[in-house]
């Protein structure tokens, strides 16, 4: 063994492995750490924990590294369009063109949703959040899609099959929701554009498809496609490690991913937004409490728990936002006050300093509410970037020969052994 660790507990020394990535991460191996010690580790949020052996996503926080599958994500949004980053996370290489083709073919063929899910949507609550709605639909896919998923053409085709319809599932939520009629998917356009049709398309106000917005889709899209073991990512391998469908999992993900904490940050940087526009618009006065420790307010959309400098995906996002913007020539005070307060954070030596620039959250929730996509649908637009990570996610670990039921332990603090009391002796 050339790297290894101790631990030396009871005056007995215990000898652990260390792994090493390919881009030099090390790992203190700690399988063996209660078989052989009667000890296991604590460690809440898992921060300094790794959970499993990957190949899909390399992330590197202090140097602001992105990469799909060895590939940086800058080249995949300049270069790539969602379909084809989605074939590569899923199916470890890049497509060549009569596989991107047949892909794109699978896609369209499986895009449709079955007719009695519309009873569905129309039993929900007309207050439901489209997250709750999405998950459950996902779910449901099962039921109507029950075949088995035991070669690798089965898998292949419910994996296509959920990438498609989730689409059109969003997209249906939105115009049963506002009482639209629903708009079907069409075979001439590509995954971007068949969404932005479904949702914006009416029959008194035909949508135009517009290349630049299509390829503002595909970026956002990209760079939302996968970011490690997340909250959610975890909650698709964890919950798949019971052997579920991928319904199930990705379902379990969604439910994740809806947290503003997690995917719905978009979502709170426009409603901090509004909140500060519904008090007066007073930027200096935000920027100074957001610098006060002692109150409890913070900028939505500024810096990221994971990147210690700046967020690799926001700069492309920054570059996509300003297109967008442009484009749409939109006159929007709440577009202009979140610009201003841009500028403002990247020249303040207190958020400089705390590499407290805005993140993907901050451009993405500007750009998303210039197209016009609802507020309540954020989390929903970053959930279908996200399917094609969740999808590698499950397939890798449902493909490791060493996987496991995910199991942690815990430290008990609770009362010891207690006699119970019956209840007419009870104080």
């Amino acid at each position: 063994m050339d790297d290894y660790a101790k631990i030396i507990y009871k005056d007995k020394t215990y000898i652990l492995p260390v792994i090493e990535g390919s881009e030099g991460e090390k790992a203190i191996d700690i399988s063996s750490l209660r078989q052989e010690t009667g000890l296991i580790t604590l460690d809440p949020g898992f921060s300094n924990t790794g959970s499993c052996i990957s190949s899909i996503t390399y992330l590197d926080g202090e140097k602001g590294v992105l990469r799909y599958r060895g590939i940086p994500v800058e080249q995949l949004a300049e270069l790539s369009s969602f379909t084809e980053t989605a074939y590569l996370l899923i199916n470890k290489v890049l497509p060549t063109r009569e596989e991107l083709n047949r892909f794109s073919v699978l896609l369209n063929d499986h895009s449709l949703v079955h007719e009695d899910m519309q009873t569905f949507y129309q039993n929900f609550p007309r207050a439901s959040h489209p997250m709750g709605i999405l998950s459950s639909m996902v779910n449901a896919l099962r039921s109507f899609y029950p075949g088995l998923q035991a070669t690798e053409e089965e898998i292949n085709i419910m994996v296509t099959r959920l990438i498609s319809k989730v689409r059109t599932l969003a997209a249906m939520s939105y115009k049963i929701s506002r009482g639209h009629k629903v708009v079907y998917p069409r075979h001439d356009l590509s995954y971007c554009a068949n969404f932005l049709n479904m949702m914006f398309n009416t029959p008194v106000k035909p949508y135009n498809i517009d290349k630049d917005i299509v390829k503002a889709l595909n970026v956002f899209w990209i760079l939302h496609a996968d970011h490690e073991q997340n909250c959610s990512t975890s909650a698709v391998r964890v919950v798949g490690s019971g052997r579920v469908n991928l319904y199930a999992a990705i379902s379990a993900g969604i439910a994740a991913l809806w947290g503003p904490l997690h995917g719905g940050a978009n979502q709170a940087v426009i409603e901090m937004l509004l909140e500060i526009q519904k008090n007066g618009s007073n930027l200096d006065k935000t920027v100074k409490r957001a610098k006060d420790k002692k109150d409890p307010f913070r900028l939505m959309g500024f810096g990221h728990s994971v990147y210690k400098t700046y967020d690799p995906r926001a700069k492309i996002m920054k570059k996509m936002c300003d297109n967008v913007l442009k484009k749409l020539k939109i006159n929007d005070p709440l577009l202009d006050m979140a610009k201003e307060l841009e500028e403002i954070a990247l020249n303040d030596d207190y958020f400089k300093e705390r590499n407290l620039y805005p993140n993907i959250d901050f451009y993405s929730g500007i750009m998303l509410r210039a197209m016009g996509i609802p507020t309540n649908m954020f989390t929903v637009m970053f959930a279908i970037g996200r399917l094609p990570g969740w999808i590698a996610q499950w397939k890798e670990s449902v493909d490791d020969p060493k996987w496991k039921l995910s199991r942690p332990r815990q430290i008990y603090i609770g009362p010891t052994k207690t006699e119970y009391i019956p209840i007419d002796k009870r104080k």
